[in-house]
């Protein structure tokens, strides 16, 4: 067989450096949350953020339609619903799709939760009495990326987003 004809043509390395970029400050709208958007794609369903949760920072109970990857890079966290299982620095989790659960960061925590999730999918989100709150998905996580950065008078950051070829979120 003979090389294939490249069907997407990559002119470039596609990636982003979380290092050399401040986070996007959505505690407006999650408090306690800063994020690095990686990849955001609304219409294949997959949102890819690093993202630091402060100490105290609990999340709404929610249901996901799909799975989870997460890798925890610093910090540490658990589900409400598990106290005891902490996920902890250098760790990976799995979060199958049907699953339920809060998740939390321990008041007395020493430094943020860091961490890295591919998410597919929608979290469903929930009061804890089980009213249903809203859906966060990724084209709702990109809006709010979106209006905290024209709320903070900052640009917006670059990040990955597919369309007929795959491209930067700011290079048409």
């Amino acid at each position: 067989m003979t090389l294939p004809t490249a069907i997407n043509k990559q002119d470039r390395l596609l990636c982003v450096h979380t290092d050399d970029i401040e986070p996007v400050d959505v505690g407006a709208v999650l408090p306690g949350l800063k994020v690095w958007p990686l990849y955001l794609d609304s219409e294949q369903g997959y949102w890819i953020l690093r993202v630091q949760f402060q100490p105290g920072t609990r999340l709404p109970m929610h249901f996901h339609t799909g799975t989870v990857h997460f890798y925890q890079l610093s910090g540490t966290w658990h589900y409400a619903e598990h106290p005891r299982d902490m996920l902890k620095a250098n760790s990976y989790l799995y979060e199958p799709g049907g699953s339920i659960h809060t998740f939390c960061v321990p008041d007395d925590a020493t430094e943020a939760a860091d961490g890295f999730m591919v998410v597919q999918g929608s979290n469903v989100n929930f009061t804890p009495d089980g009213e249903f709150v809203n859906v966060m998905d990724a084209g709702w996580i990109e809006e709010v990326i979106i209006e905290c950065c024209k709320a903070q008078g900052r640009p917006l950051p670059r990040y990955i987003k597919p369309k007929a070829k795959a491209g930067f979120s700011d290079v048409d």
